[in-house]
């Protein structure tokens, strides 16, 4: 039962972070400019503990998504209700900007995975999302930037046609025919390795 007084620590802890900052959050939203400050000083010390233990690898990827985060509760800061828990509110928020940030990160870095060390390019399990992604990486890999630029585009990072035509630099009819072409390229080496 040595862990029942820690737990009962935290939980202390975390309803005085809840009871400190939503009293200046209130008076924030009041008016009060200088709780305001302190709102985001003290909200800014618990999200960066926060993203520390998720993203240990890099201070600099903490800070930026910790800026994120924060511009998002700023921007967000009317559409809390008062009689909500604040820092629930604010943990999806920043919950949100950190798979944000791996989704941003996990399609750059699937590109630059090596090939396993027996040459086969597709991963031993579909279960794991990150041997799925470096597949998809692979394959995207594979196919010229004609095919390979407006699927990822606009199949993976959701952009529309017109969109994504701007982006690259193409026609938009140039993008269709880059993913139906690509698309239909990847089926072909997909049926041919399975």
């Amino acid at each position: 039962m040595g862990g029942l007084p820690a737990q009962a620590s935290a939980a202390d802890d975390a309803h005085a972070v809840e009871r400190e900052l939503h009293a200046c959050m209130v008076l924030a939203l009041a008016g009060d400019a200088a709780q305001y400050r302190r709102f985001l000083d003290r909200l800014a010390a618990h999200l960066r503990a926060y993203l520390r233990r998720r993203l240990p690898r890099a201070q600099a990827d903490v800070e930026d998504v910790l800026q994120e985060t924060l511009l998002a509760v700023h921007n967000a800061r009317h559409t809390w209700r008062q009689d909500q828990p604040l820092t629930a509110w604010v943990h999806a928020i920043a919950r949100y900007k950190l798979m944000d940030f791996f989704r941003a990160h996990a399609r750059r870095e699937a590109l630059h995975d090596p090939l396993d060390d027996d040459g086969r390019i597709f991963a031993r399990s579909d279960v794991e999302p990150a041997e799925a992604r470096r597949d998809v990486g692979e394959l995207l890999d594979t196919l010229p930037d004609r095919h390979r630029l407006p699927i990822l585009l606009v199949k993976l990072d959701g952009l529309s046609i017109a969109e994504a035509a701007r982006h690259s630099g193409l026609s938009e009819s140039a993008v269709k025919v880059g993913i139906h072409r690509g698309l239909k390229a990847l089926a072909a080496r997909i049926r041919g390795s399975a």
